[in-house]
């Protein structure tokens, strides 16, 4: 069987390309396996990539357990919470076509034969799959999952209360220092902001258009299950590259329209429609305006996640996630069970 990473690792022309590899510890064993990227989008910056650290080193115990060899490189991230209200806001959407460019890039130039994709906030899940459809190569997300949500006032609370906040104080409703004891109880940990914003919601569209595994929107990323699920990842894309499975087969018209039914059904974050668009394009399936509008009329919103409601992602998942999602919009027949 052919590969991809054949172009550096096979023949007495490439010696000078193994001899790399060879520098930077990899065995002679390790070459001859398929070399699988790991593209994490690890950072101190972003809450929701603090621990992508850990997410892709189980990654890369998955893809070593099924017979691959991983190698790892980094992406980009903007946290658009950190970014907004001043100048970062311009930079945000922008670093999508960052990401994918660069994911682009490092896979084209080291000729790797697949990828798994650790992003998981706002506009790192889209750039990387664009990637992904652009070069229609084997590839799995697999994200690092939802925060918890946070405690206030005897409720639970995401993000959006911080805003809210904001408003109280400025209007006299909230005293400095309960604004202070609130802005350390919103975000209790690691994760994509609580509540069905950008991140959580590609993430679930993610899972819903099929290239991610189930578990990959809701299980939250403080939990064991969420390691447990990298390692399937892992796994995952070995029998991929094994049976020539790539991302423009998972991502079609109809899984699209799929995901844009489990959109409404879950109420998810207007920026999905920006990037569903530009996924769409990359695959060479482009969708129209028009089909969010018709899918909408049709299909009903079961989820009243924050900011919509008082029910958090670590809910949607203890509900069943999105395959129980999917199961009803079966029952009703909005989506294509094939």
């Amino acid at each position: 069987m052919n590969r991809r990473s054949d172009n550096v690792t096979k023949g007495p022309e490439r010696a000078p390309n193994r001899s790399l590899f060879y520098a930077m510890g990899y065995t002679k064993e390790e070459l001859e396996r398929p070399l699988i990227g790991v593209v994490s989008a690890h950072s101190e910056i972003v809450p929701g990539h603090i621990h992508l650290d850990k997410i892709a080193e189980a990654v890369k115990a998955g893809i070593r357990s099924a017979g691959g060899t991983p190698v790892e490189f980094p992406a980009i991230g903007v946290c658009d919470g950190i970014a907004m209200g001043h100048i970062g806001m311009k930079y945000s959407l922008a670093s999508r076509e960052l990401i994918a460019d660069s994911v682009e890039t490092m896979t084209m130039a080291h000729q790797l034969d697949g990828l798994v994709l650790v992003p998981n906030c706002d506009k790192i899940v889209p750039g990387m799959i664009m990637a992904a459809v652009r070069m229609d190569i084997p590839a799995v997300v697999c994200s690092g999952g939802p925060m918890l949500a946070g405690k206030w006032g005897g409720e639970e609370v995401s993000l959006s209360k911080m805003f809210e906040a904001v408003g109280a104080n400025k209007a006299g409703m909230m005293t400095d220092c309960e604004l202070e004891a609130c802005e350390q109880s919103v975000c209790p940990g690691c994760g994509s902001c609580a509540g069905m914003y950008t991140a959580n919601s590609m993430n679930c569209l993610a899972e819903a258009i099929g290239i991610a595994l189930p578990g990959n929107g809701t299980i939250p990323a403080v939990s064991g299950r969420r390691v447990i699920l990298a390692k399937h990842a892992g796994a995952a894309i070995m029998d991929m590259v094994q049976k020539g499975i790539t991302a423009r087969q998972i991502i079609n018209q109809k899984s699209l329209q799929n995901a844009i039914a489990c959109d409404m059904a879950l109420g998810c974050s207007s920026n999905s429609v920006l990037h569903l668009l530009a996924i769409a394009n990359e695959a060479g399936s482009p969708i129209e305006l028009k089909t969010f509008n018709e899918i909408s009329a049709k299909v009903p919103n079961l989820c009243h996640l924050a900011p919509a409601g008082h029910t958090h992602i670590q809910d949607l998942d203890a509900a069943g996630g999105i395959p129980a999602v999917q199961a009803e919009l079966l029952k009703g027949g909005y989506i294509d069970g094939s």
